[in-house]
């Protein structure tokens, strides 16, 4: 590193820079704590970027190794992605085809891995879409092939390229520069390599289509890049617009062959409908990928798309679709052991599942499927796999997704994709939201009837408890959740802060609202949960004078002066139901509202004119949109200027000399929050004295309002981080530790006891002070963790005196743990 910072070009041979840039980029490569030391010093990144404009390419190559290796750390893609367009420009022009195989494999890695996370994606996206998309084109097409055979440079780049192209699994404007700059013909170029379109001026009949497409993939040409063929079509399915017309863009028929061509591998991956044998696992690879992308492209927002790939997929199966559509049944229903939950089992099970998705997407099939027991085994399955905690994630059936790199990484914090690590709880959701909501799905007595294993009551519950799972549970999979909740009459999104919430609806206490309806009857409700939850309902002009008076534009205003009660009252127009409001608000309440079909055409209106955009999308009969969030109960808007008006209570916590404490809204000089007694479902008192300091109360607040925890600092930051900074770090969470217990706040003790055990178990040197401190605030579960990270040294301790601050209590609770530990051997 110091050869490197103090490189002087002209002074030192350009050659020793390149065999230090080697070698740093092989330490980093290997030695992923290295690179922390890297990516934060400015003096070498200076360095490169004078080097990485020289005309020599293999000086090129060596800085854009460099830079690769240092965006192996997720903190360290973050700091080049600062840098800008001035880096990614360069970056650019190196996978361009002015430049040797050599540097463009380069520049391709680096931006691969700037884009692991949607985050980076975007970032580039927004600064060098146009010659971003371009390059990769470039790096698909610019291949030659003789006899069928691509050389190996080329390939290497061709693969390199094809990685880079999966960022289309992310929405974007890349979607439409990728459709500009012809995917389509890319694509269908790596799948039939003699197919030619221009000659043809009229469209193809559909035994043309599939006499082209059959026959082109009997040549089996680039066998190893068909996944990755059939997961961008898939992708760019999934993620087309729903107006997109391939008419003007001049691609209806490549656009066809390839959709007919991913239909084909479909049928015949459900035709074979075997168990795996080792010899043709790489084929079953190839067809999880066909049939994923058949299922993407029958649920495209695109209308063209969906109704081309589901009118395709249903000529081809039609002659035996009922025959196909019986086996597939009777293997779906077969679970594997738990002894026998490997890949070739999983793998196929996946397809099975990705099938009847397909064939459910089909409304000629969909009351067959239901007639022969399809409801039934997709919520066994279902069942199967929450009850024994099955989590296969589309990484171990997809080998084409990992490379050299994604093994290598560290610290990323990447967002869970939105179909997460559960991609068989995903498919069977999604299958079943299809059928129940088909029109031939039954009753739920019909569905339940003879059901042994759970009742209607259990699998609501269990639906319940994956929409409000905020630990892991993908965006996917809680969306289909939701949908299938709607066939028993819940609209909305379960969650635990809801749960909290509820029991202040239709109750007086703390509520400072009434909604007046023509008829004379009225309702209670609480301003702070309406400012946050549906602005819409109160009067605009009023809101804006709440964020005025609140902002501190006019130099603030003190709760003293408000009144107890503000009771304002809102006279809604006679065009608002009685019961429609009622269900609305139960909706801003808990997050989800029961409704049977009349109510809910009055709510729709309702929830039309306030603007309720995730409402609106429960209420319609479309799937979700791949990629959409799935919606967070969030009341922190209360704490902004218009729901503080709101507040009626004070959290103080304890008095720092440290903090010097000004506050807009009253005149208090002591670290202090300004909250709602609805949230924290509080006394009366109008201030509450938190025995926290002001870093762990903010924590305790945002969870209060959230339902989230902060967390602290990870990987390579945390790592070097300095001990007193660490300490400095996990401070609040000790505290929080304590007062949850007083508290009863189990949820908030849990989270913050993880986080600590986490934190320490990464510095182990940190067990002395944690273990004083847990001591002092009687925290013993955390002692005991810290007892056993401190028995291997033992001795080394005593002999240190380090365990002379430490009560004798707490020592022996160290040396018992130390010899149970040599017990053990």
């Amino acid at each position: 590193m110091r050869g490197i910072r103090e490189f002087s070009d002209g002074v030192m041979p350009i050659e020793c820079f390149k065999g230090m840039a080697s070698l740093l980029s092989t330490i980093l490569h290997r030695w992923p704590p290295s690179r922390y030391t890297v990516w934060n010093d400015a003096k070498l990144l200076e360095v490169l970027e004078v080097m990485r404009v020289k005309p020599d390419f293999s000086v090129k190559v060596a800085v854009m190794k460099l830079y690769t290796t240092i965006a192996l750390c997720g903190n360290g893609a973050k700091k080049l992605l600062e840098k800008g367009e001035s880096l990614l420009h360069i970056m650019v022009l190196c996978m361009g085809r002015s430049h040797p195989i050599s540097v463009r494999i380069e520049g391709f890695r680096l931006a691969q891995c700037l884009a692991k996370n949607e985050e980076g994606c975007l970032k580039m996206m927004s600064l060098c879409c146009d010659p971003f998309v371009k390059a990769i084109i470039d790096g698909m097409s610019g291949w030659t092939s003789h006899s069928g055979k691509i050389a190996n440079d080329q390939m290497s780049l061709l693969l390199e390229a094809c990685h880079l192209a999966l960022i289309s699994r992310w929405a974007g404007e890349h979607h439409d520069c990728l459709w500009e700059h012809g995917i389509d013909r890319v694509l269908l170029k790596l799948l039939l390599h003699d197919f030619q379109d221009e000659p043809l001026q009229q469209l193809l009949s559909l035994e043309e289509q599939l006499s082209i497409a059959r026959e082109g993939l009997k040549a089996n040409f680039l066998l190893g890049l068909r996944p990755y063929v059939w997961d961008l079509l898939g992708w760019l399915a999934i993620h087309c617009r729903e107006d997109f017309n391939p008419n003007i863009q001049g691609c209806e028929l490549r656009i066809g062959i390839l959709i007919t061509c991913a239909c084909i591998s479909f049928v015949d991956s459900i035709r074979k409908g075997h168990q795996i044998c080792q010899n043709d696992v790489a084929d079953t690879l190839r067809s999880e990928a066909a049939s994923r992308a058949v299922m993407m492209m029958i649920y495209s927002p695109c209308k063209y798309i969906a109704t081309k790939a589901s009118d395709m997929l249903y000529e081809i199966l039609r002659p035996t679709s009922k025959e196909h559509l019986k086996r597939l049944m009777h293997m779906l229903k077969i679970r594997p052991s738990m002894d026998n939950v490997g890949m070739p089992n999983m793998l196929q099970t996946s397809i099975n599942l990705v099938a009847l998705v397909c064939y459910s997407g089909i409304p000629q099939y969909q009351s067959h499927i239901v007639e022969n027991g399809g409801i039934h085994a997709l919520m066994d399955l279902i069942w199967w796999c929450l009850r024994n905690d099955i989590h296969i994630g589309r990484l171990s059936l997809a080998p084409h997704l990992h490379n050299t790199l994604s093994e290598r990484t560290c610290c990323w914090i990447c967002k869970e994709d939105w179909e997460g690590n559960n991609i068989l709880l995903l498919y069977g959701l999604w299958g079943l939201a299809e059928l129940m909501h088909s029109g031939s799905s039954g009753n739920t007595v019909e569905i339940f009837g003879g059901q042994v294993d759970y009742t209607e009551a259990q699998f609501v519950s269990t639906l319940q408890g994956i929409c409000s799972d905020n630990s892991g549970t993908s965006p996917g999979i809680k969306w289909y959740a939701a949908f299938i909740l709607k066939y028993f009459g819940l609209y909305g999104f379960p969650c635990k802060l809801g749960r909290h919430i509820v029991k202040a609806l239709n109750m007086n206490e703390y509520a400072d609202v009434q909604l007046i309806l023509t008829n004379g009857n009225s309702l209670s409700v609480h301003g702070v949960i309406l400012s946050a939850q549906c602005p819409p309902l109160l009067p605009s002009e009023e809101m804006s004078h709440y964020e005025k008076a609140s902002n501190g534009s006019s130099g603030g205003y003190d709760t003293k002066s408000k009144p107890e009660k503000l009771h304002k009252e809102i006279r809604l127009s006679s065009h608002v139901d009685n019961l429609a409001l009622a269900k609305l608000l139960e909706y801003v309440y808990v997050g989800y509202l029961n409704a049977g079909e009349e109510p809910l055409k009055k709510v729709k209106i309702l929830a039309k004119r306030c603007n309720l955009q995730s409402l609106l999308i429960m209420f319609g009969r479309r799937h979700p949109k791949w990629g959409t969030p799935f919606p967070r109960y969030d009341l922190s808007l209360a704490l902004a200027p218009a729901g503080l008006y709101f507040s009626d209570v004070m959290l103080e916590a304890k008095a720092n000399e440290s903090i010097s404490w000004t506050c807009t809204i009253c005149s208090k000089s002591v670290p202090h929050m300004h909250c709602h007694k609805v949230v924290l479902w509080s006394s009366n008192s109008q201030t509450i004295k938190v025995p926290v300091s002001w870093e762990a109360m903010i924590r305790l607040v945002n969870w209060l309002y959230t339902d989230e925890l902060p967390r602290p600092p990870s990987g390579c930051l945390w790592i070097n981080m300095k001990s007193e900074e660490r300490l400095a770090v996990l401070q609040p969470y000790l505290e929080l530790c304590r007062l949850a217990e007083f508290w009863f706040l189990e949820e908030v003790q849990d989270i913050s006891y993880r986080v600590i055990v986490s934190c320490v178990d990464s510095a182990r040197h940190l067990s002395i002070k944690i273990i004083k401190i847990a001591a002092d605030f009687c925290i013993w579960k955390l002692v005991e963790v810290a007892a056993n990270f401190l028995a291997p040294s033992y001795r080394q301790l005593c002999q240190s005196g380090e365990l002379e601050a430490l009560d004798e209590e707490v020592i022996d609770m160290i040396r018992t743990a130390s010899v149970r530990l040599s017990q053990e051997g």
